[in-house]
């Protein structure tokens, strides 16, 4: 395997500040909260409905 965890897993997209969760990934808008978009390297793409936009 690799050399410790993925710096792109789930974990990188949250993280805990003042006792509170906060999420750092961009949200789907038509799945909603709870739901990322992969970034790739001209896109961005939701893994669950297939919604695309533009990276910036």
């Amino acid at each position: 395997m690799g050399d410790g965890p993925n710096p792109n897993g789930k974990h990188s997209k949250y993280s805990v500040e003042d006792g509170e969760l906060v999420r750092k990934g961009e949200f789907c808008p038509s799945c909603g909260p709870g739901v990322f978009l992969g970034v790739h390297e001209d896109r961005k793409v939701c893994g669950k409905c297939g919604h695309s936009a533009p990276s910036e």
